[in-house]
């Protein structure tokens, strides 16, 4: 699961503008706490979101990693998508989630990218990765589908990952149970998780159902 690679004499270029770029998502409470409300969400919940959202900028991206894993896994009951929205496969944005309470892998992980974008942390550094996951261990040969968050500290570091289920954040090498298939954020998509350079494909649009969520988070108060 190693991040995409560039030529060493322009890494440090890379880090430069990630610094440069800061914040790359500004959040509308007010108007999320407005849809929240009218899906009868929890304001206690949304309001300790709301707090670690804002607390978690002035953090060392370490800790805003931790910080946030442990929030969405403590905070978030699992649910099947059948169960919380009677459809097989449903994308919840964060403010649904919260709303809800409630979740499947797809929703914790955007759940964490959204709110590590609005904590600071640079999109180049974020990707969800859709996985095999093997169920009981490496060694298991019973696998589901399952999708996690990587965080690349530099453009050609081994990414840490973030899982709903485990609450440690570990680099890549010590999960392997976990298979990469695909990998993606809101700028394109690695239909090679393991490519170096650019993403295959810079058009979000492939994948339908991560552009109708990209909208609605829009439409709820997100800017990215």
């Amino acid at each position: 699961m190693a991040g995409p690679r560039l030529p060493r004499a322009f890494a440090g270029f890379v880090l430069a503008a990630f610094v440069l770029l800061g914040v790359t998502l500004a959040a509308d409470f007010d108007r999320m706490l407005s849809m929240l409300k009218r899906q009868g969400g929890s304001m206690a919940l949304f309001q300790d979101w709301r707090q670690l959202s804002e607390t978690s900028k002035s953090l060392s991206v370490q800790e805003k990693l931790k910080r946030v894993n442990e929030f969405f896994n403590r905070k978030i009951q699992f649910a099947e998508d059948i169960q919380i929205w009677g459809q097989t496969d449903y994308w919840a944005t964060p403010i649904e989630t919260l709303a809800k309470g409630k979740g499947d892998c797809e929703d914790f992980t955007i759940a964490k990218y959204f709110t590590l974008l609005e904590a600071g942390v640079p999109n180049e550094q974020l990707r969800l990765i859709y996985v095999k996951a093997r169920i009981g261990g490496p060694a298991s040969s019973v696998s589901q589908a399952h999708m996690v968050l990587a965080f690349y500290a530099e453009p050609d570091a081994e990414p840490l990952i973030l899982d709903n289920l485990i609450t440690d954040i570990r680099p890549a090498s010590r999960r392997a149970d976990l298979q990469p298939v695909f990998s993606f954020n809101s700028k394109g998509i690695w239909s090679n998780p393991t490519a170096s350079g650019m993403p295959a494909a810079t058009e979000v649009g492939r994948l339908t159902r991560w552009q109708d969520l990209l909208n609605r988070a829009r439409a709820e108060g997100f800017e990215f």
